[in-house]
């Protein structure tokens, strides 16, 4: 197909392949050898490249970036970063600095700090959670940062948008994509292409037919009513983060570790749910807090719990041509919410277990509990037992206590590398533990270390 786009500012058109990534291109057809090829999972960030649409510059890895994902898009690489032959503050800072020994993670490194130099974030830690650097240490990385962010924003390739012929493979409404995937149900849709990039670059699968949803506009965006948050279905998961930071920081912050920046900005809502993961970080939390979604098939829609829609490992309630079209997150009960994700790195993780709360107590008594969970099952599922065995019983560690071995009625997890089937039960109980010390007013951060004071 034809996909036209800006490239470090110059205008290109190329005849490519649906599932061809930004970072063979750059390589190998464009000699941009720059943008590094490291573990080309979205993993390890040395293929990171700026993207920019009319909503800004994003960093964003190109390793699972599909081609018709640019279509109208520009792109710059660490190429592209000092057209006019003077360095970027982000790359003078980084030699004054010393935040460099080797030139293979660097480049990924020099984007995420450049795409957070253009868009005024400072929040440097989060902006690098996704760039490994083993050589150098991040310390003289953070100075580099702390002294680029003391200069004006600059943008290296602002963006023009591009007159465009649009693709049949990427419609551009929600009723276009109906009629597309109505004659062609066999196809794979494409969101973010986090995870379907995987199965080009690891499985070295061969999609036949794919429909790309990144042009749905209408798919795109939060409604808010009295009532609730309508997110469409291309949202993505760097919008989710500062939607609940005021409601419920405890869910604002799972979404903020959710992988990594590069990640969480092409990664969608719909995608993490439609996928089916009972690794999805999402549904836990969502399930716990009663949200829906809605599906589209040709003219129908329907709307079902969204504990209703994951049936068993690798199996949704999802008929041919039916595809997510929203998610309803009611806000009753976000100020109850807690969510606790578990996994062995903090940040840029997939989790082990991950445990989302909705307790309701008063006058010291449970009246209502929603408890989900993922990494216990095959699917994202509530702990109907654990539920049962709390609701009515007063709020005290005793009643934790023995509502405890419910978790045994509820999950039988499995073993696998992330962690031990005795390890994830324990842990399971454990953050029932963790919602009640909160609740009294204990710090359970596993951040906040303190030494003994005696």
């Amino acid at each position: 197909m034809e996909i036209t786009f800006n490239l470090n500012g110059a205008r290109v058109t190329t005849s490519q392949n649906a599932t061809d990534t930004l970072l063979d291109y750059l390589r190998e057809i464009r000699k941009l050898t720059g943008t590094k090829e490291g573990c080309n999972e979205g993993d390890c960030g040395a293929c990171t490249v700026i993207v920019e649409d009319a909503s800004g510059p994003t960093a964003l890895n190109a390793c699972i970036l599909l081609m018709p994902q640019l279509h109208g898009k520009s792109i710059t690489t660490v190429e592209g970063l000092a057209p006019k032959g003077e360095l970027h503050p982000v790359q003078q800072a980084m030699i004054d600095e010393h935040g460099s020994q080797c030139g293979f993670c660097t480049p990924g490194i020099v984007m995420s700090l450049a795409a957070a130099h253009a868009t005024g974030d400072t929040d440097i830690e989060d902006a690098l959670a996704g760039n490994l650097c083993r050589c150098t240490g991040y310390a003289p990385i953070l100075r580099a940062a702390q002294k680029a962010a003391l200069q004006a924003p600059v943008v290296p390739s602002p963006y023009v948008a591009i007159d465009a012929p649009a693709l049949a493979e990427r419609p551009e409404t929600i009723d276009e994509l109906a009629a597309v995937y109505a004659m062609r149900p066999n196809a794979t849709l494409i969101a973010g292409a986090t995870d379907v990039g995987l199965w080009v670059t690891k499985q070295l699968r061969n999609l036949d037919e794919v429909i790309f949803l990144n042009g749905v506009s209408d798919l795109k965006g939060v409604t808010e009513t009295p009532d609730a948050y309508e997110i469409g279905a291309m949202t993505p998961i760097a919008d989710l983060g500062p939607l609940f930071e005021e409601s419920c920081p405890s869910l604002s912050e799972m979404f903020r570790r959710f992988s990594s920046k590069q990640v969480r900005s092409a990664a969608t809502l719909g995608g993490n749910i439609a996928n089916g993961s009972p690794i999805g970080d999402s549904p836990p939390p969502l399930i716990a807090l009663g949200a829906t979604v809605t599906l589209r098939r040709g003219e129908d829609s329907r709307t079902m719990a969204l504990e209703d829609f994951f049936i068993e490992y690798g199996k949704q309630d999802r008929a041919a041509s039916e595809f997510v079209t929203h998610i309803t997150v009611p806000k009753a009960g976000l100020n109850d919410l807690r969510v606790y994700k578990l996994s062995k790195r903090f940040d840029q993780d997939i989790s082990a277990v991950c445990g989302a709360f909705n307790i309701t107590v008063t006058d010291g008594t449970i009246t209502a509990a929603c408890i989900a969970f993922g990494g216990m099952a095959g699917t994202p599922k509530r702990a109907a037992a654990v539920e049962t065995a709390l609701i009515g019983k007063p709020w005290t560690l005793g009643t934790i206590g023995a509502a405890l071995p419910a978790f045994n009625q509820d999950y039988q997890p499995m073993t696998d590398m992330r962690a031990s089937a005795a390890y994830r039960q324990t842990t399971a109980q454990n953050m029932l533990r963790r919602v009640f010390a909160e609740s009294i007013g204990h710090s359970v951060s596993v951040l906040d270390v303190r030494g003994d004071a005696s």
